[in-house]
C-alpha cells in the first residue's frame, strides 16, 4: 500500500478544487479511505487535519494572488470566503498581518516545509501478534479532520482538571505493568474520535465513573521504535514529540509501499510509554500499527 502517493493524490486533487466548497467526504472518496482512516493517515503523514491542509494552501495562494493586484474581494470570493472580512480575519491569524499590509511588507512568497530529520536511523519493525487486551484511563473527543484535533491530544499530556495524568492512573487503578497507551478509537466515519490515554489493566474494577475504557483486539502489529532522544530538559521534550510525528510520517509515507501490508482498518493502532520515556539520554517509544498481508 503506497501511502505516500494515495496522499498525494488527494494533495493534487485540493489543488485542482481549490476553489471549491470541498469536504473531508469527498477528498477521502477520491483515494477509496473511510473518512476516519483517511484523516488519519492525512494527519500523521502532513502533520495537519485535513481542513486546515485545505485552508492553508487556500490562504497560500490567495497571498501570491495578491502581488498580481487583484482585489481583496475578489480573492476572498473566489477562494470560497463568505466575505471580505472572515478572509482578512483568517488571514492575519496565519500570516501575522491584514492582506494590505502582507502585499506591502513582503517581496515574495515562499512556500517551506519544515520537517524533522530522522537523522538517518533505520526503523525497521517487528512483527508481532498481540492477544486482545484491556486499556483503562481518561479522554477527550475530538475530530481527527478538525483543527484541534491535535491541540486535543496535547493538552492531555501535561493535565487533567488540574491533576497529573499518569500519577493519577497509577494511584487509582494499579496496573500489573508500567506502561502508558496512547490510542484513538473511531466513534464514526465523519472524522469523530475519542483519544484515550490509559494503562493496561486485568480488569476494569477499579475504574472510576470519570474514566473510560477499551477492549483493543487481538491483532498483528508492525511496531516501530522511535529513534532515541535525550529529554532531559523542556526543549527536547519538545523535540521527542516531533520525533514521534516523524515517526508515523515515515511509516505510512515511506515503510508501507514497499512492505507488502497494508493497514488493518478493522483494528486500532496505539503508542506505547514506559520507562524508556522519562528523562533519559536515550529516549524512545513504540507505534503499534495493525497490519494485514497485501493481496494482490
Amino acid at each position: 500500500m503506497n501511502y505516500s502517493k494515495d496522499i498525494e493524490k488527494c494533495v493534487e486533487y485540493i489543488e485542482a478544487h481549490i476553489k471549491e466548497n470541498i469536504t473531508v467526504e469527498e477528498i477521502a472518496t477520491e483515494v477509496g479511505y473511510s473518512v476516519y482512516h483517511f484523516c488519519r493517515v492525512f494527519s500523521l503523514c502532513k502533520e495537519m487535519s485535513v481542513m486546515e491542509y485545505v485552508r492553508s494552501r487556500k490562504l497560500s495562494l490567495a497571498s501570491i494572488e495578491l502581488f498580481a493586484g487583484k482585489k481583496i474581494i475578489d480573492i476572498a470570493l473566489d477562494y470560497g470566503f463568505e466575505t471580505q472580512s472572515g478572509f482578512t480575519k483568517a488571514f492575519r491569524k496565519t500570516f501575522g498581518y491584514s492582506p494590505t499590509q502582507y502585499a506591502a511588507r513582503m517581496d515574495g512568497f515562499s512556500k517551506g516545509n519544515s520537517i524533522f530529520d530522522i537523522g538517518g536511523y533505520i526503523m525497521n519493525p517487528v512483527f508481532v501478534r498481540k492477544p486482545a487486551f484491556k486499556v483503562a484511563g481518561y479522554g477527550i473527543q475530538t475530530n481527527v479532520a478538525g483543527s484541534m484535533y491535535t491541540k486535543d491530544i496535547a493538552s492531555f499530556w501535561s493535565h487533567y482538571e488540574g491533576e497529573n495524568l499518569e500519577s493519577k492512573m497509577y494511584k487509582i487503578l494499579n496496573p500489573p505493568k508500567h506502561g502508558e497507551v496512547g490510542l484513538c478509537i473511531p466513534s464514526s466515519d465523519n472524522g469523530n474520535a475519542t483519544y484515550l490515554l490509559g494503562v493496561i489493566v486485568e480488569d476494569y474494577s477499579k475504574v472510576e465513573a470519570d474514566m473510560l475504557t477499551m477492549d483493543v483486539p487481538e491483532a498483528e502489529y508492525a511496531v516501530f521504535t522511535t529513534p532515541p532522544v535525550d529529554t532531559s530538559t523542556d526543549t527536547e521534550q519538545i523535540e521527542f514529540a516531533q520525533v514521534i510525528k516523524s515517526s508515523w510520517k515515515y511509516i505510512f509515507e515511506e515503510w508501507f509501499k514497499d512492505s507488502g501490508y497494508v493497514y488493518d482498518e478493522t483494528k486500532l493502532d496505539f503508542e506505547f510509554y514506559d520507562e524508556r520515556c522519562h528523562s533519559r539520554p536515550d529516549t524512545v517509544m513504540e507505534i503499534y500499527v495493525p497490519v494485514k498481508k497485501l493481496t494482490e
